[in-house]
C-alpha cells in the first residue's frame, strides 16, 4: 500500500470483488451500502467493469475518488446488497471538512503537553529570588511536588467525572467543557497572589486535561472517515508532543522575565479560547446522537435527523442528502440489532462484563503497559546520557530536552504516517521491542559498560524512538475505536484514569526504586516488564487497520 500523507493518502483502491450470497447489513458510519441504482446499470455488465463515483462540487478543496471493481456472476438480485465488498470501499469525504472536526478537539492535546513542557520552566521561575517577583518564592520541596503534580491529580478527578456525565454531555459539550476548564485554570495560575490559589489553579487545569483526553479521540474516532482514523487520532499524539515542545520554547524565552511563571501558564489560556469556539460550531458526534436515540434519551425522529445533518456536515455534503442518510440507517439498523434486548442505559458494572470486558483488557492494558515500561524514568537520565557522552548541550536542561523534543516529534510523525498504512500491530509489536532491547542495553551500560557512552546514548534515542512509534500513539488509538459505542464514553474513562494512575504511581515509585535497586536493576526491570508487555500485543491486541467501529465491535468484540 502507498505511504499516506496528510496532503496526499494515496490507496490502492481497485481489487477483485469476493461476492457473498448472504444478507447481512452494513452498519457503517464510515461506509455504506451499494447503491441499487448503480446496481442495476451494471446488471448487464459480465466482464469485470470499473465505476468511478463522481465527485460532489460543493469545496474547493480535492474529495476522496474512489473505484469499486464488479463482476457480475450472480443470478439474480439477492446478492445486490453485498455486491461492493467492504475492503474495496473507501467514502469520499472533503479535506476540508476532515481538518477542523480533528483540529479543535486536538488542541485538547496540545494543551495538555504545553503544561508538561511549560512547567518544567515555571518550577525554575518559580523558585527564583530575583525573577520570581513573590515573596513566597522558597518553596518546600513537598510544595514543589504539589505545584508539578497538581495537574495530574486534577486529570485523575477529571477522569472519574468524565465516567459520570460524558455520555450525558456528549463528546462536543465535553470538550467545550475542558476548553473552559483549561481557560480558568490558566488565568487563575498566572494571577496567583498565594500558593494555594496557584494550587487550585492547577487543579482546575488538570480537570481540563482530564475531560479533553477523554473527548478528543472519542469526537475524533467517532466523526472521522474510517480510513483516516488512525491516522488523525495518532496525529492528536503529535500535537501533544507539539505542546511539549511549545512549552519547552516559551519557558526558553520567558526564564529570564521577572515574574516568567505567570506568562508561561497564562499564554495557555487564548489557544483555550480558540478549542472553546472552535469545538462551539462543529456539529456533535452522529454515532453519539443515535445512540441516544436507542436509549431513549430524546425524541427518536428528531435525534436522527440531526444525526443525518451533522454526519453532512462532517462530510462536506449538502444537508441531508442521501448519502448521509444511508449511512444513519445502517448504523441505526446496526444499533438497534445489538442494544435492542437491552436496557436503555449500561450500569457501572457493565463495563466489566463481556465484550466491553475483552475491550477494557486490550484498552486499559495498553495505555497501563505504556507508563510501567518507564517512560517517564528514562527521560530522567537523558541529560546525564548525553553529557557523558560529550554532548555539551546536556549541561543545559532546557536544550536537552528541547533535543528530545524534536526527536520524539520526528518518530511519532513517522507513526502518523504509516498506521493506516502499516496497521496498528506491527507497528506495536516493533516498537515495544526496541523498547525492551534498548531497556536491556541502558541496564549493561550502568552495569559493564560504562566506558561506551555512546551505547547509552543509541540506546535512549532507540527507546524514545520505539515509545514514540508504539506506546505513545497507538495506545490512544486502541482506546479510542476498541469499545463498543455503549460504553464507550465510560470505557475510555476508565482507560485514562489507569493512564494518569499508572503514570502517579510510576513517578512517586521512581526515587525509592533508583536507591533500592540502582539504575542498572531498575532498568532491568523496566526490561523485564516490556517483554511482558510485548507478549500481551501479540497474544492480545488484535488489528483494528481499515475497519469502522461497528465492524470492531461486530467481529472482533464478539
Amino acid at each position: 500500500m502507498a505511504s499516506t500523507t496528510l496532503s496526499n493518502f494515496g490507496l490502492s483502491l481497485f481489487n477483485p470483488l469476493h461476492h457473498q450470497r448472504k444478507k447481512r447489513p452494513k452498519s457503517l458510519l464510515s461506509s455504506s451500502r451499494t447503491n441499487p441504482r448503480l446496481v442495476s446499470s451494471i446488471n448487464d455488465h459480465l466482464a469485470l467493469t470499473r465505476v468511478t463515483y463522481p465527485i460532489l462540487q460543493s469545496h474547493s478543496t480535492p474529495k476522496r475518488r474512489f473505484h469499486v471493481g464488479v463482476q457480475k456472476d450472480y443470478s439474480d438480485g439477492e446478492s445486490s446488497e453485498t455486491l461492493v465488498s467492504d475492503a474495496t470501499y473507501q467514502e469520499e469525504f472533503s479535506w476540508s471538512s476532515v481538518i477542523l472536526p480533528f483540529l479543535f478537539p486536538a488542541l485538547g492535546g496540545l494543551l495538555f503537553g504545553y503544561d508538561i513542557g511549560a512547567t518544567s520552566g515555571a518550577t525554575l521561575s518559580l523558585q527564583s529570588p530575583d525573577l520570581s517577583g513573590i515573596a513566597w518564592f522558597n518553596l518546600s520541596a513537598i510544595q514543589l511536588g504539589l505545584v508539578v503534580s497538581g495537574s495530574l491529580y486534577g486529570a485523575l478527578l477529571g477522569s472519574l467525572l468524565a465516567y459520570a456525565i460524558a455520555d450525558f454531555l456528549g463528546r462536543k459539550r465535553q470538550l467545550i467543557a475542558a476548553a473552559l476548564l483549561y481557560i480558568v485554570g490558566g488565568v487563575v495560575t498566572a494571577y496567583a497572589p498565594e500558593l494555594g490559589v496557584l494550587l487550585a489553579g492547577r487543579l482546575l487545569y488538570g480537570l481540563g486535561i482530564g475531560l479533553a483526553m477523554h473527548g478528543a479521540p472519542l469526537y475524533i474516532a467517532e466523526t472521522c472517515p474510517s480510513q483516516i482514523r488512525g491516522t488523525l487520532v495518532s496525529l492528536k499524539e503529535l500535537f501533544i508532543v507539539l505542546g511539549i515542545l511549545l512549552g519547552y520554547f516559551v519557558g526558553s524565552f520567558l526564564i529570564d522575565t521577572v515574574g516568567g511563571w505567570r506568562f508561561m501558564y497564562g499564554c495557555s489560556a487564548p489557544v483555550a479560547v480558540l478549542m472553546g469556539l472552535g469545538m462551539w460550531t462543529l456539529p456533535p458526534s452522529p454515532r453519539w446522537l443515535l445512540l441516544r436515540a436507542v436509549q431513549g434519551k430524546g425524541s427518536f425522529q428528531d435525534l436522527k435527523e440531526k444525526a443525518i445533518v451533522s454526519l453532512s456536515k462532517l462530510r462536506g455534503r449538502p444537508p441531508g442528502d442521501r448519502e448521509s442518510e444511508r449511512q444513519i440507517e445502517d448504523t441505526l439498523l446496526s444499533l438497534k440489532s445489538a442494544y435492542g434486548q437491552q436496557e436503555s442505559e449500561g450500569n457501572f458494572l457493565e463495563v466489566f462484563q463481556g465484550p466491553n470486558l475483552k475491550a477494557f483488557i486490550i484498552g486499559g492494558g495498553l495505555v497501563l503497559f505504556q507508563q510501567i515500561t518507564g517512560q517517564p524514568s528514562v527521560l530522567y537520565y537523558a541529560g546525564p546520557i548525553l553529557q557523558s557522552a560529550g554532548f555539551s548541550a546536556a549541561s543545559d536542561a532546557t536544550k536537552v530536552s528541547v533535543v528530545i523534543g524534536l526527536f520524539k516529534l520526528l518518530m511519532t510523525w513517522i507513526a502518523v504516517l504509516k498506521v493506516d498504512d502499516l496497521g496498528r500491530r506491527p507497528l506495536l509489536i516493533g516498537g515495544v521491542s526496541g523498547i525492551a532491547l534498548s531497556l536491556v542495553l541502558l541496564s549493561a551500560y550502568y552495569k559493564f559498560l560504562g566506558g561506551f557512552p555512546l551505547v547509552a546514548v543509541g540506546a535512549l534515542l532507540l527507546y524514545v524512538g520505539c515509545y514514540q512509534i508504539s506506546f505513545g500513539p497507538i495506545s490512544w488509538l486502541m482506546v479510542s475505536e476498541i469499545f463498543p459505542l455503549r460504553t464507550r464514553g465510560k470505557g475510555i474513562s476508565l482507560a485514562v484514569l489507569t493512564n494518569f494512575a499508572s503514570n502517579a504511581v510510576v513517578t512517586f515509585a521512581f526515587s525509592p526504586l533508583k536507591e533500592l535497586l540502582g539504575a542498572e536493576n531498575l532498568f532491568l526491570l523496566f526490561g523485564a516488564i516490556a517483554i511482558l508487555s510485548l507478549l500481551f500485543v501479540i497474544f492480545s491486541v488484535p488489528e483494528t487497520k481499515g475497519l469502522s467501529l461497528e465492524d470492531i465491535e461486530s467481529k472482533i468484540l464478539k
